[in-house]
Order: C-alpha cells, then sequence, then structure tokens
C-alpha cells in the first residue's frame, strides 16, 4: 500500500506544480510527500523530476510514468468503488466543490450530520466561486448555482434557483429605485457585478414580460467573492444580482429592497457535477443524495 499512496503523491505533485502542495492536498507534511518521492525514485531507479529552488517538472521518463500511473490510480479507484458496492459501511475521503454562498449556507450545514451517519467518511470542502478543474484537483463532486459549461460530466439538477435584484434602503434613497431595466444603464447606478478570469458575469439579463433582455451593466468595483457583492449591498453601495435563498434573510428584515419584481433576473439552477465513474462509488452517491433530499428548506 505504501507504494501506492507513493503513486498517489507523485500525480498529485505533477498535478499541482509542487511538492509543498501535492503534499498539502494529500494531507502529508512536505518532508512526507519528499520521502515518499524520493522512494519512489528509488524503486525505479530514474529521476522523476527536475528540481530547482523555485520549481519542479517531470523528467520525460517522469511525464510517461505519469501518465501510466493515473491509469493504475484510476483502476484501482474503479475496483474498490465496486467492491464498496458490496458492503454497509462506506469509507474514505469525499472531495467536494461549491461557491462561497451556496457552500456556506447550504452544503456545509449538511455535512456533519452526513459524516455522523456514516463515520468512517471524511468530507473536504474547498469554497470558492472560481471555476474549478475537477479532474486536475482531484475532486469527486463540484455543486454549482448557474449553467455548467463542462459537458464531459455528469449533472444532476437540484433545484431551480430564483435570482433577485436587490439594493439597501439607503442607496435607493440617494441614487433612485429604478423604473425598468434600461435605468441600470443610468451611471449613477452602481452594479455589483461577481467577476474573475472567464467569469459568466459580464452582463445581466433580465426577464420581463416581453422577453429576455441582456444588459451590459457596469460598476465602480467588483469582487471574486459573491458574499463581498452582499455586504456591499448592504452597506449601500450599489444593485446586486443574488440567489433569493442567498439574501431572503436581508429582504425579509428590510435591510435590502427587491427592485424590477416584474422583470427579474433569469433564474439559474443549483445542482452538481461529477465525473461520470465518481457515482459507482458508494460514498459519492449517498454523499450527493443527502444534499438533494435535505437542501430543499434551505433554499427557501
Amino acid at each position: 500500500m505504501s507504494y501506492v499512496e507513493s503513486l498517489r503523491v507523485f500525480v498529485r505533485v505533477v498535478e499541482l506544480g509542487s511538492i509543498t502542495s501535492g503534499g498539502r492536498d494529500l494531507r502529508l507534511t512536505p518532508a512526507v510527500a519528499s520521502k515518499r518521492i524520493k522512494e519512489l525514485e528509488k524503486r525505479l531507479g530514474v529521476r522523476l523530476f527536475n528540481r530547482t529552488t523555485r520549481s519542479i517538472t517531470p523528467t520525460e521518463v517522469g511525464t510517461v510514468f505519469y501518465d501510466e500511473a493515473k491509469s493504475v490510480l484510476s483502476v484501482l479507484e474503479t475496483a474498490e468503488a465496486k467492491v464498496a458496492n458490496f458492503s454497509d459501511t462506506p469509507k474514505g475521503a469525499i472531495r467536494v466543490t461549491a461557491p462561497l454562498g451556496v457552500g456556506r449556507r447550504i452544503v456545509a450545514p449538511l455535512v456533519p450530520d452526513f459524516v455522523d451517519s456514516y463515520p468512517e467518511t471524511e468530507v473536504r470542502m474547498r469554497l470558492s466561486d472560481r471555476k474549478v478543474d475537477m479532474l486536475a484537483d482531484g475532486l469527486d463532486v463540484a455543486f454549482f448555482v448557474g449553467q455548467p459549461q463542462d459537458s464531459n460530466m455528469k449533472l444532476r439538477k437540484i433545484a431551480d434557483c430564483e435570482r433577485v435584484l436587490c439594493a439597501s434602503p439607503n442607496y435607493l434613497s440617494d441614487f433612485g429605485t429604478p423604473e425598468t431595466p434600461e435605468d441600470l444603464l443610468d451611471l449613477n447606478h452602481n452594479c455589483l457585478l461577481l467577476r474573475y478570469p472567464r467569469s459568466p458575469e459580464y452582463f445581466w439579463t433580465l426577464n420581463p414580460e416581453t422577453g429576455p433582455i441582456k444588459l451590459d451593466v457596469q460598476g465602480k468595483f467588483d469582487a471574486d467573492d459573491g458574499d463581498v457583492l452582499t455586504d456591499w449591498a448592504l452597506a449601500g453601495r450599489g444593485i446586486v444580482n443574488k440567489p433569493r435563498f442567498d439574501v431572503s434573510e436581508h429582504l425579509s428584515n428590510g435591510r435590502l429592497v427587491e427592485i424590477l419584481p416584474s422583470a427579474p433576473p433569469l433564474p439559474t439552477i443549483f445542482g452538481c457535477i461529477y465525473p461520470h465513474k465518481k457515482l459507482q462509488d458508494p460514498k459519492v452517491r449517498l454523499f450527493v443524495d443527502h444534499i438533494v433530499a435535505r437542501s430543499q428548506v434551505l433554499l427557501r
């Protein structure tokens, strides 16, 4: 098994570009990860990496070995998943990612109960509003709000997700309440945008009775964290476009006010994606079922 673990370390070091990052991903110290790599090189009798003070890159033989090692681990993972179907006790780590807002409010609160039900499992969550590469990051399941772009993944829709435009009473008092979608293009208005490299939010699409309208809205500041946008809206700094569940408490207590209710943003999907083979693993299937069954009340 130590050889297999060394293979796992080697693969993650290649994918993440450093021994420190590869070890951290597997919950190993840099010293232990480095030792695993050296043991592997000694066993094979070749150098797998070119090392400098600033970088580590696979050698030619390391690149060849990476492809084969990854195949071996994939076959082993599939075999273990099939065997696990005969067991009543799922075990092992589940690597999960989700956007910050939905991760904090929907997914994370449901994790402890799942682990309580299946105490031999572990859930390792990474929250980010940026797009992730599931295969490169070694993830089992990714939750999302929006429209997934990766057609190579299996998709499971959990719920339709209503969106809402809103701002604080102070902001509306200072800058006026938009009466039509086109009012959002007024330079006096500050639209708070979720933006990062390859972000889809470079315009807002609203849905009045006459049909969808795509608006190239602008703002004085943007962020790659949806909760930062909510905080700015609460502070009276602009108009925000959010899933309703994400701001429902603020709408209920009046800290935020819905605007343009007759022309809301197009709804999106709350769902998850995963590599096709992952659902063969019962712990992943059970985790997804757990989130689906218990998230509906949190989405209101």
